[in-house]
């Protein structure tokens, strides 16, 4: 049975506790994958143009015989229109709104892949290869006291994480923001941030309120966590922060 030690809020060593089987499953990238491509496909919004859009001019076509291409004219002037490739004319194959951007996948694969993504937040070559930045001998997964969710001040949960030695991964996700590139700077999402570290206790209000505005870091409840939260972008090997009381929750997983 793997072990993992429990820290202090100081950074200390104050316990040792068993893990749960969970994170003894075996590593399936392949099924991690295609259960965050399922989740975000079925995030996805249907959209498509009006389906009168460039097809609301009177025309006419002329007909054989004038030495002129056939497409329908405006029947009060000589200009093209209503036929893709002319001005104000409609799309020749425009997105439809009835296009279904959703993925299915089985109930036991979307279990595998949470159980498989879980165990790999334990495996420190994972999560370093994933880009995350913390001290040489943090112990993986790293588990705190259950003192550190009543800490409601950012002040001091920056504090804890410096003394465990996983503080560095947030700034390396703060000066990590960039602007992206592509139209996407025009429609609202301007800024591509980072993922840092996952926070998972059992009671989040006070956490929430204390570590919410730190870059990259997430907080869920053990209930709440799922696959795109232990493996952005599909990449498993998130740096991963439970409470004792997060962790033994975890045994009655399935």
């Amino acid at each position: 049975m793997m072990k993992a030690k429990v820290y202090g809020i100081d950074g200390s060593v104050t316990d040792e506790i068993s893990l749960p089987s969970i994170f003894e499953e075996d590593f399936r990238p392949d099924i991690i994958r295609k259960a965050v491509n399922a989740m975000r496909a079925n995030r996805r919004q249907k959209y498509g143009v009006e389906e009168t859009a460039g097809k609301k001019h009177p025309v006419e076509s002329w007909g054989p015989g004038r030495g002129v291409s056939r497409v329908p004219r405006l029947t009060q002037g000589r200009r093209a229109a209503f036929m893709p490739g002319t001005v104000g004319g409609r799309t020749a194959h425009p997105p439809k709104p009835e296009k279904e951007w959703g993925r299915k996948i089985n109930k036991k694969e979307m279990k595998l892949a949470r159980r498989s993504a879980l165990a790999a937040v334990a495996i420190e070559e994972m999560v370093r290869k994933r880009g995350h930045v913390f001290g040489e001998g943090v112990s993986l997964p790293i588990v705190i006291e259950n003192d550190f969710e009543n800490i409601d001040k950012t002040k001091k949960i920056v504090e804890a994480m410096r003394s465990i030695g996983v503080y560095e991964d947030i700034e390396r996700a703060k000066n990590g923001k960039h602007i992206r590139a592509g139209k996407g700077k025009m429609r609202g999402r301007k800024y591509k941030t980072p993922k840092s570290l996952l926070i998972v206790v059992k009671d989040k209000e006070k956490v929430k309120k204390a570590a919410g505005n730190l870059t990259g870091v997430d907080i869920v409840t053990p209930e709440e966590v799922n696959v795109e939260h232990l493996a952005p972008g599909g990449d498993a090997g998130r740096l991963t922060l439970f409470t004792v009381d997060a962790i033994k929750s975890m045994e009655v997983e399935t």
